[in-house]
């Protein structure tokens, strides 16, 4: 949801796919999606479940925890023709891990990613709701990775690849035959591999209101900027400000403009290339 909001402030037309139960959290979720552009339609509304609650622990402002309850409505997802049209027509498709938890929606993910054009998985290990099969699997599905530097190494300690940041990441990106692997870096940045290019931006200093939501922000604007096919570094930089900026602000979906990023990377002390 925090993607879409963020694509959605850079203009794109993205989407959500979920499932909330029918109780007054699933409608307040679903008023909140409209607030913020995002159509509902492939948003199913469920008898059986209440609506998924996680529960964020940000007592340290740089490293949030979560205690995300289990069974809700979005471990109940179906497949429906809607659904597999929607991800059929589009340029990407973003999924993560959580989202196979459950059986159910574990089958209508993996119908979906058999329909993508390009797959995006962010990756987002939250224990104990993974398992490490099932994140290899959803890995060699993906054309782009977006994991954050203790993923990577818990990725690559399943073989003993733990190394420096550049060879770990050729590593695994090699294992999985990704397109492209990004890593967060957290206040240091962010990297970039893709075919082409090994790319480093240093972290933007701020001030942190909460780090909720900074790399669904750092997603969604290097998907933003691939679109528009920047450059690598430009794109890494572009998106590490996003996550910066989003950083300094209460709550995962600020709104915010392209105007307001670029204004940031204007301000700041850091050089970009």
């Amino acid at each position: 949801m925090n993607v879409a909001a963020d694509l959605r402030n850079f203009g794109l037309d993205a989407q959500l796919i979920s499932r909330v139960g029918s109780d007054e959290l699933g409608r307040e979720l679903l008023q909140f999606l409209a607030q913020k552009g995002i159509p509902t339609e492939l948003v199913q509304t469920g008898q059986s479940h209440l609506t998924g609650v996680a529960k964020a622990n940000i007592s340290d402002s740089n490293e949030v925890t979560y205690k995300i309850v289990q069974p809700v409505a979005w471990d109940y997802i179906q497949e429906e023709p809607p659904l597999v049209e929607a991800v059929a027509g589009s340029a990407y498709f973003v999924y993560g891990s959580l989202a196979a938890r459950s059986p159910q929606t574990r089958q209508t993910l993996l119908a979906l990613l058999a329909v993508a054009q390009q797959k995006v998985f962010d990756v987002n290990l939250r224990a104990p709701h993974y398992e490490r099969d099932l994140v290899e699997e959803l890995l060699q599905r993906a054309d782009i990775a977006k994991l954050n530097e203790h993923e990577l190494a818990e990725v690559a300690g399943w073989y003993g690849e733990e190394g420096d940041l550049q060879p770990t990441m050729q590593q695994v990106r090699e294992r999985y035959n990704l397109k492209t692997l990004c890593v967060t870096l957290g206040e240091k940045g962010a990297a970039l591999l893709d075919e082409a290019d090994f790319v480093q931006q240093s972290g933007f200093p701020v001030t942190v209101a909460d780090t909720i939501g900074s790399g669904d922000a750092f997603l969604a604007a290097y998907l933003y900027k691939t679109t528009q096919r920047e450059s690598a570094q430009r794109t890494l930089a572009f998106a590490c400000a996003t996550g910066a900026y989003v950083a300094t602000k209460q709550g995962a979906t600020p709104l915010f403009s392209e105007e307001d990023i670029r204004a940031f990377l204007r301000s700041s002390s850091l050089s970009v290339s």
